[in-house]
């Protein structure tokens, strides 16, 4: 039998074949290109979407996961700063607890503090005043700031002395005399009073060293300054230039005394003057009792708002000891009872009086702050030069 009769017997199930030169079924070939087409119209469907497609489109994935990754930075931020600036934990031990029935059955616990006796290290810089700022950023860090942390260190049983670490050239009369009184009752607590000057402790700097038990400073220190000084400025004449005019409507002749828009009276000089020899008289008080040794000559002398140095302050029997930070140490843990005294942190010199303290100083610096201190008269404990 030839080959092409036994293709074509009943007997085989294959289907007919082609007599191409391949040798493979017509139907198989024309389903192979059906598919090859199919294949070719998917592949330019999806060439033409992609040309269709933005070129940001592609980005979008990338935006997205740059955005949650600034997301996530800023978020990381803010927890740092908070937890940096929280208030360091307390650890204390419960030494001892005692448990006593009161009338409604309930018991009432005590725990005593692990903390030791110590001295409490109080810092009082630059210009002592109120502290006015308002800005979201920003905290009190004046007058306020010091005497709380005074108050603090008086409630605070461990605490046996404070030093007053002093470098200011005084401030406004009400802000140091806030300072002095909250100094004067830790004192009726009980706690021991060192004032530590270091480069200036003048005028208002010099006023509340008078509430300490003693005194220490440097022989170069710039002590004294023992006066009352009040300014007004004057800008009339800058007015007229720029074509700018004043009128007040006072229900009073001395309502606007000490005004900047116009020339002070005779009358209001007065005034003026029997109010700053008022504050001098209180000042001079406060030196006389703080400094009973001094000899009164010396006294009248040296309080006529005369600058001098630490040497002859303690010449004179303004100060009671030459030195600095370890000899005021020293002279406070002696006159406490301690020996080799501690001093107890006071947490508020940190990283987060620095943050606010920005806020506060650009504040400070704006043009309207500057006009209000120009054209406000305060009378100052202040030494200027």
């Amino acid at each position: 039998m030839s080959e092409n009769e036994k293709t074509s017997s009943p007997d085989n199930t294959s289907p007919e074949i082609d007599t191409t030169s391949t040798g493979l079924p017509t139907e198989w070939w024309e389903q192979k290109l059906r598919e090859n087409e199919k294949t070719i119209l998917l592949t330019n469907t999806s060439q033409q979407k992609k040309k269709d497609t933005p070129a940001h489109a592609s980005f979008a994935p990338r935006s997205i996961w740059a955005t949650l990754l600034l997301l996530t930075f800023i978020v990381s931020t803010c927890c740092g700063l908070f937890l940096a600036s929280r208030p360091a934990p307390v650890c204390s031990s419960k030494t001892e607890e005692t448990k006593e029935e009161s009338g409604d059955g309930t018991f009432m616990s005590s725990l005593a503090k692990s903390a030791k006796p110590g001295i409490a290290w109080v810092k009082v810089r630059g210009v002592i005043s109120q502290d006015d700022s308002t800005g979201p950023f920003s905290r009190p860090q004046g007058a306020a700031a010091i005497a709380k942390r005074i108050r603090q260190a008086a409630e605070d049983k461990n605490v046996k002395a404070i030093v007053l670490d002093i470098n200011s050239p005084g401030g406004t009369v009400a802000s140091v005399q806030n300072i002095y009184g909250e100094l004067q009752n830790a004192k009726e607590q009980g706690k021991k009073i060192v004032a530590l000057m270091r480069d200036v402790a003048a005028s208002g700097g010099f006023y509340i060293a008078m509430a300490a038990d003693k005194i220490v400073a440097e022989p170069g220190t710039i002590t004294g300054s023992v006066g009352v000084i009040m300014q007004t400025g004057n800008v009339e004449g800058l007015f007229e230039k720029i074509g700018v005019k004043v009128t007040p409507i006072t229900s009073g002749k001395y309502k606007d005394i000490g005004s900047a828009y116009r020339p002070m009276t005779d009358a209001e000089k007065a005034i003026l003057q029997d109010m700053v020899n008022d504050t001098y008289s209180q000042f001079f008080a406060a030196v006389k009792a703080g400094r009973p040794g001094v000899k009164p000559e010396d006294l009248m002398e040296y309080t006529d708002g005369r600058v001098f140095t630490g040497q002859r302050a303690y010449n004179l029997g303004f100060i009671d000891k030459l030195g600095g930070e370890e000899e005021a140490k020293a002279l406070a843990g002696e006159l406490a009872g301690m020996k080799d005294p501690k001093v107890i942190s006071q947490r508020g010199d940190g990283f987060r009086d620095f943050v606010f303290s920005l806020g506060s100083n650009m504040e400070g610096r704006s043009v309207a702050k500057q006009l209000q201190t120009l054209t406000t008269p305060s009378v100052s404990y202040l030494w200027v030069n």
